[in-house]
This record gives structure tokens, C-alpha cells and sequence, in this order.
């Protein structure tokens, strides 16, 4: 129901902020003829030589610093240039200046980029990131491109009173928990104050009158917008009680009378008091801040206590260098050090800044300038940014582009309905769209070419592997023996609906998805370095062995065979979780267990999702051994996410996105041994509890050697088949198609990959003639 629709669209949290700004790589191959704008004549965009590209909806936010929607990303990504840009595996380039020449697929390819970096790992545990800045760029309007640039953008990223996406604050940069503390935000003091509050040694008597005005206001707007989504969602009537409303949201034990700030509080207390942590998580629709006007006055940072100057790690070295300190080794650093990097003399101010004197180009804990011009971007990347309107992004090309100026003068990127991006490439009013790849778009491109193939004349089709997977989740919790969810019963319950529902995965994918999927057999996606291989030593089938730890199938079985074989090894471990058998057929269940248990899917009450077909044979399969499976079909899965936040879900249907870097912190670390009070940020879903598991996750993190973090990967992966809390399903492919009429196919990126978007060439895209 809420903000668990991100658990899908990202898992992005500590890292996906910082990796997706720092996404727009400058790689390229060859270059390909003469600067040329083309004459092609586009409709939607009122200009004979504009591109258009079609998007997902605005959220306006085209801010470096506080973009925070995917389309909203990527209007960053094309008006500025990351720090370091990454390659078509995503990793960091370290040679931006001159070049760094990396294959790919049997081709060489040159990235290029505005800094070179250099790592080095210290006898003491530091860790120094030197960064020496390219000559000569400049940004959108001439001004130059500098050290000082980085500098101010660091600093923006760090500040106390930062609340964007971006989590540079949270790495191991030294002097950084010296540098934030001390500050704290207006909102948060006054909050924390009360409405009763008569000490106004920090703000005047009217600010705090006007804030509780205001945030009144905006609790009452926020609730209301959770408690008409319960009742579209048909989980409350029309004129239920807040109460009522809140406990199907996950917020049960509210007093029958409670109000809107009863609410509010009851799920700020869930978020230490964090209005920002708390909006993030649990909006309905609109963040807190936007729904109170008043938000920037407060959002202000006052002194309360010591606080350091400067951030010590962050050493200027020279007119174009610049050195990052780390207090010890973390494998997310080097990807949340390739930041956008923003100008200073736009969004700052250059009277403002002198490093010596520990000025950074904004009063610290003002960010009252940057924020003006959220809306409004200015950079150093390939277009530059004209206006927003009606839904349409205007650019033009920037000449000044350090790797070459853009070939097509105008570029346009137009809000466009899912359902109409595909007809919109045959209409002639969009150039470039990401439909989803269904076997309906499938067939349709192949229909609208003359060749009959995905690529012809009329469309240009270009497919990677998605940067996620599908999975089948299971909450160790809620399915489980004697509410002992990590003791070898409770995994031997899991382990029966594994077994299987792993068998129809083959059916199912190949189905729904034909050759544009593949079954996976680990919790990660075939994107990441980190996936085990089938060639790998120890790799496996998931779920294929039976409760003896003997293997189910045969090389030589039927279909037929193998379900019956999956059949017999699920009742094998439904007998070792405790329940009774007889006959063929389980006939009781041991002390908090179950015979019937429910998996949740968002098929749109019509069955329309990858993982259905799965769900109704095993439905048969299991009702054959005496056990009930309920499928919930929903027609709009918020349920389903209100089910899973407030820890009710047994079993689900849902993917995840990945990263870059194929860190596990977020997903499964549980922090057990210090009580749980630092969870992943997900992990919520599954609730793994288990030290062994969250000791690897952190070793992973505190090493850059690859071959180590991998084989520490695979153990973390085979603990969580272990625990069998996911079933891993398929990996999917997301396809970008052009305009074969109006784009010059030969000069649309070469080998996109999931890292490695169509725009991160768009400078030698043409129109053709």
C-alpha cells in the first residue's frame, strides 16, 4: 500500500541513490561521422529536428542533489557529468581523463570521464581516494569545471540538514560524524520542543506558533491521504475511523477515538521521531515535506552543541586535485563517491567559498539555495536544460560537452502512458521508449516490421537483462514451527513450498515470458559479477535435493516425472517439520504450524503475472499431499505491501532491483547480535535472524577484492536458500526500442547492458536524413 512499491522499484537505499547519480558513463566506442543534426521531422515536439524520448511521469525534482524518481534521474544524468563514470559491467572507470580502454562482449570500448582516480589502501586501515580533475571542462555556460566544484558538492551532501537521496553522509569518510554533529534542523528542535514549548532562546515565539499551524495541517493532509487509500483499496468503508484505517495499515492498538495526529505520532514512534525516515517509508502518496508549504523555512540547521568546521577527510591537494580520506575499507565507497558533480557558482555562491577558511560555498545548514533550483538544473553534461511544461522536458545540446558536442541539436523527453509508448514509435511522435517487454509489445514490433523480427524497419529493438529478478518470498516468522523460525523444522516447512513451487518454474517463465526470461537459481540477479554461474564449483539447482540431502530429479525425467518427483521430496520435508503423514497425505500439524497457508500476488485479479502459473500448480500439487494452498490474486497489490510492513504476510510474489555493487546489507543483515537495532532496511519481509550471515555480509562489505567478496557472496547466498525465506524465479529482459524511420540505428550505443543505459551515448545519436 504505501512506499513498499519502492521495495520493488528499488533497492537502492544505502547505494542506489548514489550509484544511479552517478550512472551517466561516458563510454564510448568509435566515433561515428560528422556532427549533424538531421531533418527529420518529429510531431510531439513542435520541432522539426527535436528527439524525443518517451518517460514515465515528472516529479520535477531535476536536481542533482534531491532528484529522487527514476525519470526524474535521468534528466539529472543527461544535464551533468558523474564524478567517475562506470562502465558496461558497472564498475567505476579510473582513467577518465585520457581514457581507459575496458572489452566488452569481443569489443573495445574507451570511457572517458572528467577525473582520474587513484585507491590506496593504508597500512593503518585508511583508505586515501586521490582524484585529479580533467582540464578544460566546463560547464553548460562556460564557466569552468573545477575542484572547487566537487569540493562544494560534497559538502552539500553532507550537510546536517541534508534530507535528498544521496547517502555520501554515511560512509567512513573521516571527520564526517564530527562535521553533522552539533546541527539540527529548525523542524526537528521545534518538534522536539513541543507545542507547549516556552524557551525561545533558538526561535521566536511566532516561528513556533506557525510551525505547529503548519504541521498540523500537513499530518491531517497525510493521514488523510493513507485513509482514502485504505478505502479505495476496499480495506475500509467510507467513514471508518482513523483507528480502524490505521490498523489495516499496519498501526493496530490506536484507541478507538484516535486522531490524525494520534496516527502520526503512533508511526513516528516506529521511526526514533524521524518525520523524514517516516514520510519516506510510509507516504501514501505525498512526501510530508511537500504538504507543508512552510517546510524550507524550518528545514534550517541551529547550532546545539560542538560541531568541527570542516569534514578532515575531504583534503583539497592542489589547483586540481583532491583527496578523500577514509577511516577504514568499504566496498560501497568508491560508488558513492561518483557523484554528480554540480556548480558551484549556480547553485552556491563563489563569494561564499574559500576552503581555507572552512567556507564551502553555503552557510552550513542552509540549503536554501540549492533547493531554489530543484526544478531548474544546470550542468556540465550533454544537453542543457531549457524548460518543463505539460509534461515535456526541453533541452538543447550543450557544445561545450567535454566528449564531443551532442549531433542532434534539440532533444525533447515527454511524459507517455505505458500503454501508448509503442504505438507512439509507430505513430511518429516519439523517437526512443521503454515499453514493458510483453509478449503483446513482442508481437506487436514484430507485426509492424516487414521483416517479421524484433528489429526492422519501422522498429529498433535493443534487450538487456533487467537489473533485478522475480522471486517468491516467505516470512520465516509467519511460516514457521513452534515460532522457532531459524530451528531445521521451520526451514523443512519452507523448504516443502519450495521444492515445490521451484518446480514449475521452468513451465511458468517460459510461458508467460518465452525466450525473453530466464529461471535463476540464486536470490540475485544474472546482472551482478557476484552471480553464481552454472560452470561455478558448487552450483546448484535451488530446492532440488530432498529432506536426506539427496538430488529429486533425473537428467532423463518427463515433466510429469519430475513433478511427482517434487511432490514426494515436499511431503518428505513436511514429515521432518513434524506434520503427521498417512497415507500419502499430511493429516496434522505440529505446535504453530499450519494446514493451509496463504501466498499473496499482484496479478491484477486476473492472473496477469509471471509467477501465476506457478502458484495454481502448486496449489494442485500440494492440495494432492493434504495441503492447502490459498493464492490471493489482488487486482491492486497495496494490500499486499501493507501486509508485508506489518510483518502478516506468509508468502508473496514480488522482484527486486539491484546495484552496481551486489552489497546484502539491505535485503537480509538483521544485526541480531546487537538486538535488531540496525537492521536491513527489507529484511522486515523475510525477518532472517541469524548472526552467521550477518557476519558475512559485513566482511563482504569491508574488502574491494572481487574474487573474495564473491566467494563470501555465494556463502551468503547459500545460507539464504538454507533459511529458504526466497525462491528465486526468473530474470527478465527490459528492451529500449527506436524509431528505425527516424533514428540512425548505427549510431544508437553499442551494447547497452543493464548498467549501461541508451543515453549514456546520446552525444553520437543522429536523426536520419
Amino acid at each position: 500500500m504505501k512506499k513498499n512499491k519502492k521495495v520493488i522499484a528499488s533497492l537502492l537505499a544505502a547505494v542506489m541513490a548514489a550509484s544511479l547519480l552517478a550512472s551517466c558513463s561516458q563510454g564510448t566506442a568509435e566515433k561515428k561521422g560528422d556532427d549533424q543534426t538531421g531533418n527529420t521531422t518529429t510531431e510531439a515536439s513542435g520541432d522539426s529536428k527535436a528527439m524525443v524520448y518517451a518517460s514515465d511521469d515528472f516529479n520535477a525534482k531535476f536536481s542533482p542533489f534531491f532528484a529522487d524518481t527514476v525519470p526524474d534521474q535521468d534528466i539529472t544524468n543527461i544535464v551533468n557529468v558523474p564524478l567517475f563514470p562506470t562502465d558496461r559491467n558497472g564498475a567505476i572507470v579510473y582513467k577518465g581523463i585520457e581514457g581507459e580502454k575496458r572489452e566488452y562482449n569481443g569489443q573495445e570500448y574507451t570511457y572517458n570521464g572528467i577525473a582520474d582516480l587513484e585507491v590506496t589502501e593504508n597500512a593503518d586501515g585508511t583508505v586515501y581516494y586521490d582524484i585529479k580533475m580533467k582540464d578544460g571542462v566546463t560547464f553548460s555556460d562556460g564557466e569552468p569545471l573545477t575542484v572547487d566544484d566537487v569540493i562544494f558538492s560534497f559538502y552539500v551532501l553532507s550537510d546536517p540538514t541534508y534530507d535528498g537521496n544521496a547517502t555520501v553522509f554515511s560512509t567512513p569518510i573521516q571527520g564526517m560524524k564530527e562535521y553533522r554533529s552539533g546541527v539540527d534542523t529548525l523542524f526537528n528542535l521545534i518538534l522536539a520542543a513541543g507545542e507547549e514549548n516556552t524557551d525561545f532562546s533558538k526561535w521566536t515565539e511566532e516561528q513556533q506558533k506557525t510551525f505547529w499551524a503548519d504541521y498540523k495541517t500537513a499530518v491531517d493532509a497525510f493521514v488523510k491521504e493513507i485513509v482514502d487509500l485504505c478505502v479505495a483499496n476496499g480495506l475500509n468503508k467510507e467513514g471508518d475511523s482513523i483507528a480502524a484505517c490505521a490498523a489495516n495499515y499496519g498501526y493496530e492498538g490506536l484507541k478507538d477515538d484516535a486522531t490524525a495526529m494520534d496516527f502520526f505520532n503512533a508511526m513516528l514512534e516506529k521511526y526514533d521521531g524521524s518525520v523524514t525516515k517516516m514520510s519516506a517509508a510510509e507516504s501514501a502518496g505525498t512526501q510530508f515535506a511537500e504538504l507543508m508549504p512552510s517546510y524550507k523555512d524550518y528545514a534550517v540547521g541551529v547550532e546545539t552543541g560542538e560541531s568541527a568546521p570542516n569534514i578532515s577527510g575531504i583534503q583539497k591537494t592542489g589547483e586540481n586535485t583532491l583527496r578523500i580520506v577514509a577511516t577504514k575499507v568499504d566496498a560501497q565507497m568508491i560508488y558513492q563517491l561518483a557523484i554528480l558533480v554540480a556548480p558551484l557558482h549556480y547553485y552556491g555562491d563563489k563569494a561564499k567559498f574559500d576552503y581555507d577558511k572552512n567556507q564551502f560555498g553555503f552557510p552550513k545548514g542552509d540549503l536554501s539555495s540549492i533547493r531554489e533550483k530543484t526544478s531548474k538544473p544546470l550542468g556540465a553534461g550533454t544537453y542543457i536544460f531549457e524548460k518543463y511544461e505539460n509534461g515535456v522536458v526541453s533541452f538543447t545540446a550543450n557544445d561545450k560537452y567535454f566528449d564531443g558536442a551532442p549531433k542532434v541539436k534539440n532533444f525533447r523527453v515527454n511524459y507517455v502512458s505505458e500503454a501508448d509508448r509503442l504505438n507512439s514509435i509507430l505513430a511518429g511522435t516519439v523517437d526512443i521508449a521503454a515499453p514493458s517487454f510483453t509478449t503483446e509489445v513482442a508481437d506487436a514490433i514484430k507485426k509492424a516490421n516487414s521483416n517479421g523480427e524484433l528489429s526492422g524497419d519501422k522498429v529498433h529493438t535493443v534487450a538487456v537483462d533487467a537489473l533485478g529478478y522475480g522471486y517468491i518470498g516467505i516470512n520465516t516468522h509467519n511460516v514457521s514451527v513452534n515460532k522457532e523460525p531459524g530451528s531445521d523444522a521451520s526451514k523443512n516447512l519452507r523448504r516443502a513450498f519450495a521444492t515445490i513451487f521451484s518446480a514449475y518454474r521452468d513451465l511458468a517463465i517460459s510461458t508467460y515470458y518465452g525466450d525473453r526470461a530466464s529461471v535463476i537459481n540464486y536470490p540475485i540477479s544474472n546482472t551482478s559479477w557476484a552471480a553464481p554461474q552454472p560452470t561455478d564449483d558448487g552450483y546448484e539447482i535451488a530446492f532440488s535435493k530432498d529432506a536426506q540431502g539427496n538430488p529429486i530429479y533425473t537428467s532423463d525425467m518427463k515433466d510429469e516425472d519430475k513433478y511427482a518427483a517434487a511432490k514426494q521430496a515436499a511431503l518428505g520435508f513436511f514429515e521432518a517439520a513434524g506434520y503427521t503423514v498417512e497415507n500419502g497425505k499430511i493429516t496434522a500439524a505440529p505446535a504453530g504450524a499450519k494446514m493451509e497457508y496463504e501466498v499473496m500476488i499482484g496479478g491484477g485479479g486476473n492472473g496477469d503475472h509471471p509467477s501465476f502459473m506457478i502458484l495454481t500448480e502448486a496449489k494442485k500439487a500440494l492440495a494432492d499431499i493434504g495441503m492447502t494452498l490459498t493464492v490471493n490474486d489482488l487486482s491492486n497489490s497495496s494490500d499486499m505491501w501493507n501486509k508485508l510492513q506489518a510483518k502478516q504476510a506468509e508468502m508473496w510474489c514480488a522482484a527486486w532491483q539491484a546495484t552496481p555493487d551486489p552489497d546484502m546489507f539491505q535485503i537480509y543483515y538483521s544485526d541480531i547480535a546487537n538486538g535488531g537495532k540496525e537492521p536491513g532496511g527489507s529484511n522486515y519481509m523475510y525477518q532472517i535472524e541469524d548472526p552467521k550471515l550477518d557476519e558475512m555480509i559485513l566482511q563482504a562489505r569491508e574488502s574491494t577484492d572481487q574474487e573474495y567478496r564473491k566467494t563470501m557472496y555465494k556463502a551468503c547466498l547459500d545460507n539464504i536458500i538454507d533459511w529458504a525465506c526466497e525462491v528465486p524465479i526468473y530474470q527478465r529482459q527490459e528492451v529500449t526500442t527506436f524509431s528505425s524511420e527516424r533514428i540512425n540505428v548505427d549510431t544508437i550505443t553499442p551494447d547497452m547492458t543493464s548498467f549501461y543505459k541508451w543515453y549514456f551515448e546520446i552525444q553520437n545519436l543522429q536523426l536520419s536524413k
